[in-house]
């Protein structure tokens, strides 16, 4: 038995921040390099005396703990630094989409509430034109002389595992984008689980090219610095930077999207085909024809990674598989991450049978701490203490996990469900097609029907063929009601590669 003082006692000596696990590299590993890019690095001494003067700029600028600072800025080491910067006074990054148009971004800053903005010289004028009054530094040279003069000494961590490091924003397909708020805890939980799934070494490199204000950068960048290894930036996706790199550093994870597998595997082969050493390649290979899959495989010599996870949970909910080097994957179905407790529900909340689709309903130290002020949605989705992510799966038998489709996708077609991953899936194994998005449509006849969009390798490919590859793999009523050909580069995605189906639904109107 323990009284009150003792257990308040013991919960407070259980605490770690970020800022605290990432500091004490500088004494594990004081030379070994912590982040670079193509001009510069430096060792992890270094880099905790540099976050150090920029959290001491923060706290001279009146940011205190669970204040919020926003940052509108590409890929860069002055992101990364800032990051870890406001983790050692338990400030919140509010890490902005670029590529937001003026009412979008508006909306994402003004709903945070930031006391702070920080922005890239690149975004000075997108900043500059918000329609509210909001202290603005620029990351230029000069921002770099001034944030030298603090002092070098850590400020004294204040930080609670529950405060507060990120908010990154959400798809806004439905609707403005959401804050979610991701927590000290979360993700020291989310390192935990890439350790335990996607082990990793401090000698393996974690190349940032996907954008900072996305999980898929974020996470694995506070895991790489977590464990001592090497952060590397880029700007943004560069094929033939990334064929260099790729040529001479190892790497652990390398990140790796739809539509951008085409252009590397055509710069590593115009490079060589020279590999230093890659452990796993690639996220979400639902959204990938299965024969690219095989042939980056094959030309990395890495895994693909068979992944399943969100803003919301990080790599979990179910990323643990790999599809083998070379391989055709004959499905793709998900095996259940480390660290995560899940259950399959109905509309009721009712847990479903295996073989029945349900929607995914998870519980993870690895879960995020809600969207910023909006409390109907939080209600909605944490309901029962377990947080509701929209996405359709059924269990396998062998405990695997299939995913069937978001639920916002659905289509109800003459009182039928069809999901069009289902669909997608289908022709996406087909060679002569490169990609494929199913979408609804309006039908005065059976209220909505699927329509598909295909970019295809051969221009010999026409919509009997795709029906007749159709006929005995997927029930009529599932089958595209129309077909339309557009080339691969008119596919709208968001930032992590994603079709924005809504827009292919505007095409069609």
């Amino acid at each position: 038995m323990h009284d009150g003082i003792n257990m308040a006692l013991a919960l407070q000596s259980a605490h770690l921040s970020l800022g605290t696990l990432i500091s004490q590299q500088a004494r594990k590993t004081p030379h070994h390099i912590a982040l670079k890019d193509a001009h510069k690095s430096c060792s992890y001494q270094e880099f905790d005396r540099r976050t150090s003067q920029f959290a001491n700029f923060l706290l001279s600028e009146g940011i205190r703990r669970c204040d919020r600072v926003a940052i509108l800025s590409e890929n860069s080491t002055d992101y990364v630094e800032l990051l870890v910067a406001g983790a050692k006074i338990g400030a919140i990054i509010a890490c902005q989409n670029w590529r937001l148009a003026e009412p979008e971004l508006t909306h994402c800053i003004s709903l945070v509430a930031p006391k702070l903005l920080l922005t890239s010289p690149r975004h000075a004028q997108k900043a500059n034109a918000l329609p509210f009054q909001l202290k603005t530094y620029i990351l230029d040279a000069s921002f770099a002389d001034l944030r030298a003069t603090y002092p070098e000494i850590a400020p004294e961590d204040v930080t609670t595992p529950e405060d507060g490091a990120v908010i990154l924003y959400t798809s806004g397909t439905t609707g403005l984008p959401k804050g979610a708020l991701i927590s000290h805890r979360a993700q020291i939980a989310r390192a935990y689980i890439q350790m335990i799934d996607l082990p990793a070494e401090p000698q393996d490199i974690f190349v940032a090219w996907a954008p900072l204000f996305h999980m898929v950068s974020t996470d694995t960048v506070f895991k790489t610095l977590m464990i001592g290894g090497t952060v590397h930036v880029t700007d943004g996706f560069d094929a033939q930077e990334l064929a260099s790199i790729i040529a001479d550093e190892p790497l652990g994870r390398l990140t790796l999207m739809p539509g951008m597998i085409s252009p590397l595997i055509e710069a590593v082969r115009k490079n060589g085909s020279r590999v230093k050493g890659i452990k796993w390649i690639g996220v979400m290979a639902d959204l990938v024809p299965l024969d690219q899959i095989a042939e980056v495989t094959t030309l990395l010599n890495a895994p693909y990674l068979n992944t399943f996870g969100a803003t919301e949970t990080g790599l979990a909910p179910a990323s643990a598989g790999t599809i083998p080097v070379g391989k055709i994957a004959k499905n793709l179905d998900k095996t259940q991450s480390a660290l995560c407790e899940i259950r399959l529900v109905d509309e009721e909340d009712n847990e479903v049978p295996d073989g029945t689709p349900g929607e995914l309903a998870i519980r993870s130290p690895a879960l995020f701490s809600g969207y910023w002020n909006n409390p109907e949605t939080n209600a909605h989705d944490f309901r029962g203490g377990w947080f509701h992510m929209g996405d359709m799966f059924l269990r396998n038998p062998d405990g695997t996990l299939k995913f069937v489709d978001r639920r916002k996708y659905l289509i109800k077609s003459g009182g039928e469900n069809i999901y069009p991953a289902e669909l997608e899936r289908i022709i996406l194994s087909d060679p002569r097609v490169i990609e494929a998005a199913v979408v609804r449509q309006k039908d005065a006849e059976w209220g909505e029907v699927p329509i598909a969009f295909i970019a295809r390798k051969d221009d010999f490919l026409d919509a009997s063929a795709v029906f007749d590859m159709l006929e005995d793999k997927i029930a009529r009523y599932k089958r595209p009601k129309a077909i339309y050909f557009i080339p691969e580069a008119e596919f709208p995605r968001s930032t992590t590669g994603k079709i924005k189906r809504h827009l292919l639904e505007e095409r069609l109107l």
